[in-house]
């Protein structure tokens, strides 16, 4: 199987294409302090899957997956800050991050265990 057929990839790949066009319609102010660091650490989760999922030891390949979980983390903390100060403000919107973020968690976390 190849790494993009995993579902965990696939919702990680989802968050950050999410967060990488809601970007554009965000104020300059948004884009050059939170805007950034989010697209920076929502595509972070699918890259170290990638390269976790393409290590031949297991503890490499752990490093890799903690190390999204980590970014995952990350980019709820941002996600949490831009609804907060109402740069994401749609309600429709928030629902469709909440709805990746609760399955790409546990997801996330099975993956790691395996």
């Amino acid at each position: 199987m190849e790494v993009y057929e995993l579902d965990v990839y696939r919702l990680a790949e989802a968050l950050s294409d999410m967060v990488w066009h809601d970007f554009d319609a965000w104020p300059a102010k948004a884009q050059r302090t939170i805007g950034y660091q989010i697209i920076d650490a929502a595509d972070s989760i699918a890259e170290n899957i990638a390269e976790g999922y393409g290590r031949f030891m297991v503890n490499d390949r752990k490093r890799f997956y903690h190390i999204a979980r980590g970014s995952f983390e990350e980019t709820k903390t941002w996600l949490r800050k831009a609804i907060r100060r109402n740069i994401i403000s749609s309600p429709a919107r928030v629902d469709e991050y909440a709805s990746i973020i609760n399955e790409l968690g546990p997801k996330l976390n099975a993956f790691i265990k395996q």
